[in-house]
């Protein structure tokens, strides 16, 4: 089958489905299946009946939301790819300026063996990118959920991370004052706004990813709390949160008076994207 004219009808196919980015889930999904890259598509002029059909399968199961990630196994975060699926949340672009933050900050810092801890680790890949980007870093990631932990030991095998399987409030006590950055993407949508969440997320995202009380602010305050605890004075915490949350996430560390230099930072996009804030020094 013409490369062009499938890509075309896949495209007008997904766009009637409502799926937003049709024309990249479309040339994503073909490159899946032929095994090229999604530029190599462009060289390739016809594509043979069995790839044809297994991509005619995907495409219903795309057109049905199912996120593109999951039809193909694996999701990119920067230069790395992680195997995703059933059970773990997606990881998103924005959340790779807050890991690009945390190499940053711990790279200013020049230790020689910063010790960094992920809490929320989901698929593993804030401290996936931590652990590749900075060499010597100490690396420790929680997760609660046994579904996506399973995911995160896949990611982070080819690592050296100490991955735990537990809650995050009561995780690393052993690190406590002496940890110099912590990271997370918790769950922040409020309960109330599930209405307003792509059928993607809402649907096939797992739920202990995605929702997170009343003001969705839940556990960003057990982020707080568990940042307080483990940093040593003058680390740093950096906490993803919702467009909606750029003045109230900021207010959970600036409320408790263990922090210094609360900011909010914005990403590519110029959304608020994430609070970062530095442990109060003695």
């Amino acid at each position: 089958m013409n490369t062009r004219r499938l890509l075309a009808d896949a495209t007008a196919r997904l766009e009637l489905a409502g799926v937003a980015s049709a024309r990249a889930d479309a040339e994503w999904l073909l490159a899946h299946v032929t095994g090229r890259t999604r530029t190599a598509l462009m060289l390739l002029d016809e594509v043979e009946e069995p790839a044809a059909a297994a991509f005619d399968a995907l495409l219903e199961r795309r057109a049905g939301r199912e996120p593109v990630q999951h039809l193909t196994g694996t999701a990119p975060f920067g230069d790395l790819e992680l195997v995703v699926g059933t059970g773990v949340f997606v990881p998103r672009p924005e959340t790779e300026q807050l890991a690009e933050w945390g190499v940053a900050t711990v790279s200013r810092a020049a230790l020689p063996a910063p010790v960094v801890v992920d809490l929320c680790t989901g698929s593993g890949a804030i401290a996936a990118w931590i652990a590749h980007h900075v060499p010597g870093a100490r690396v420790h990631a929680v997760e609660l959920d046994e579904g996506a932990y399973a995911y995160a030991e896949r990611n982070l095998a080819a690592f050296d991370v100490d991955l735990r399987l537990g809650d995050a409030m009561h995780a690393f006590p052993e690190l406590d004052a002496s940890v110099d950055l912590v990271l997370a993407n918790p769950p922040y949508i409020p309960l109330s706004a599930w209405e307003g969440v792509e059928q993607e997320v809402r649907d096939w995202d797992p739920a202990l990813a995605l929702w997170s009380g009343e003001d969705g602010l839940d556990t960003i305050r057990v982020v707080e709390q568990v940042a307080r605890r483990l940093l040593k004075p003058g680390g740093a915490v950096g906490c993803e949160h919702a467009d909606a949350q750029r003045e109230a996430a900021p207010k959970v560390f600036a409320a408790t008076g263990g922090w210094t230099d609360v900011r909010d930072h914005r990403d590519l996009a110029d959304r608020p994207r994430f609070v970062a804030a530095v442990r109060r020094r003695a």
